[in-house]
């Protein structure tokens, strides 16, 4: 019998109503779990965070909580199997499940040995020095850093349903705001049996931490200008979570990082025979193939000189040729689908619309051999790569396709590159392949206001580089523009989105104390 997911809502598992939606496994197609149309008041939710979640999180100072960070981290590795297994069905192979699933424990341990070495055993944070405010030195000034006194709800994406989550709770956790996370509906099932194996773990207070697997209605309307809300989707959803009556009208705190038109640029002094060639094409492809490019920092635009078009152009097409598609599950495949039919089509959609403006020089949107699956019953795609000649055009620089798919675009110099990928209108993340260290500053300066990273990769620091697309807990994740125009991770800077700055003016000894 397919199972029926619950929400986790007043630290109990409550069953929710309505028409049930089967969410299906990606390569095979049949049901996985059965997602209610409604769930628990989202207004009670909010008020059991605040009510009760809240003051036992602030009860505890940021060495307290980082130690139960610590424990969590180490309680969700040993369900790494259970995890992984359930992951297969969502379409990531191992390979995917190590940066969903093992990145998101991960995450949690950072986060944890970060506070405990570099914040104070205290509840709230000093914010800069104390400034003098009047000549006898008796009275000052200085800012702190204190927990807001609401819920920290975050609505997460569908193709990160560990990480999504626990890099959002991480930081507010340690922050001291409890968190009330709605799980994106497709892939809901597996970030249901995180939270459950956190729940039982027994290691949280009791409220801080909520999951709503059911449709959101509601939960915006009960919100308040002590909460705080964080989203990771389209940029379309952002504007209209953005331009919510009740998150504009009491300026509630939102962050938001969507999906972007990510380049990579391979540098004008490169040739085929340096390193950095290779290096740029095993990045592309990865980049193309790792969850299925259902990533938000996945390469969508592969800039290229133009005298390297060719070359480049057969080099990621013979490397894409020994990708193998299939079984998420089966050893030997490289790529598994996408996460539901229905994405595949919208990745179709997005493929004939690039093409107008260019053309496809790997792959068939329509057609991929798969090995262990049927390629129409699964949410199959072969790798799609696109070239098109004219940099100019609309369409590289508008259309993302959310799957395994990017556009090759040859470039002139520098300056014409650095204009082209500004047109992608903000970034969550760049690259820059080059040996040469002043192509790299240049292009550096000119994408640093565009980008909320940029990597740059050459033969001497690729042997430790994560890559392009793996957002670390210590820098940020976010990105101007399209991106959102927010900022998550970025180590304990990230803790701020859940603090508020307040000034405190009295005497310099109290404010000394303070610290």
């Amino acid at each position: 019998m397919t199972p029926v997911l619950q929400s986790y809502a007043q630290d109990t598992w409550q069953d929710g109503d309505g028409p049930a939606k089967p969410l299906l496994d990606a390569a095979t197609g049949e049901p996985v779990a059965l997602l209610p149309a409604t769930g628990p008041d989202p207004a009670a939710m909010l008020d059991h965070a605040r009510r009760t979640g809240g003051p036992a999180l602030r009860a505890l100072t940021f060495t307290q909580r980082a130690a139960i960070l610590k424990d969590l981290s180490k309680h969700l590795r040993d369900h790494l199997d259970e995890f992984a297994g359930l992951s297969t069905r969502t379409g990531a192979t191992r390979r995917d499940t190590a940066v969903d699933v093992d990145g998101g424990i991960a995450t949690l341990a950072v986060y944890a040995g970060k506070a405990a070495r570099e914040l104070p055993d205290a509840a709230i944070l000093p914010d800069g020095e104390i400034e003098p405010l009047a000549k006898g030195g008796t009275f000052a000034g200085r800012h702190i850093l204190a927990p807001r006194l609401g819920a920290a709800v975050q609505i997460n994406a569908y193709n990160f349903p560990v990480w999504g989550m626990l890099e959002k709770f991480a930081p507010a956790f340690l922050a001291g705001m409890p968190s009330v996370v709605k799980a994106a509906g497709e892939t809901a099932y597996l970030t249901e049996l995180v939270v459950r194996r956190i729940a039982e773990s027994g290691l949280l207070p009791e409220g801080a931490l909520s999951l709503l697997c059911a449709d959101p209605a509601g939960l915006l309307d009960a919100l308040s200008p002590q909460d705080t809300l964080s989203f990771t989707g389209s940029a379309a959803t952002a504007l209209a979570l953005r331009t919510h009556p009740v998150v504009a009208g009491q300026a509630v705190p939102f962050n938001a990082e969507a999906d972007s038109l990510n380049c990579s640029i391979l540098g004008p002094d490169v040739t085929p025979d340096d390193p950095e060639f290779e290096l740029f094409v095993d990045q592309l492809v990865t980049e193309m193939t790792v969850k299925a490019g259902q990533k938000c920092t996945a390469i969508r635009r592969a800039f290229i000189p133009t005298g390297l078009a060719d070359a480049t152009a057969a080099a990621v097409a013979e490397r894409l040729g020994r990708v193998v598609v299939g079984h998420p599950g089966h050893a030997d495949v490289d790529m598994g689908p996408v996460v539901s039919l229905a994405q595949r089509d919208e990745v179709r959609d997005a493929v004939a619309r690039l093409a107008a403006d260019g053309r496809v020089v790997f792959g068939d949107p329509a057609r991929v051999d798969t090995i262990a699956a049927d390629s129409e019953r699964g949410a199959f795609l072969s790798p799609i790569l696109l070239r098109c000649d004219d940099v100019e055009a609309s369409a590289p620089h508008e259309v993302e396709a959310f799957g395994p798919v990017s556009t090759l675009l040859p470039y002139d110099d520098l300056e014409s590159v650095a204009d082209a990928a500004a047109r992608g209108r903000g970034s969550l993340a760049g690259s820059i392949v080059t040996a040469d260290h002043e192509s790299a500053r240049v292009l550096v300066e000119s994408l640093a206001p565009w980008h909320g990273r940029l990597l740059v990769l050459n033969r001497d620091d690729a042997g430790e580089s994560t890559g392009h697309g793996v957002a670390m807990p210590q820098l940020v994740h976010g990105g101007p523009g399209r991106a959102g125009g927010g900022e998550e991770l970025g180590g304990l800077r990230a803790l701020h989105h859940y603090l508020r700055r307040t000034a405190v003016q009295g005497h310099s000894d109290f404010l000394a104390g303070l610290a």
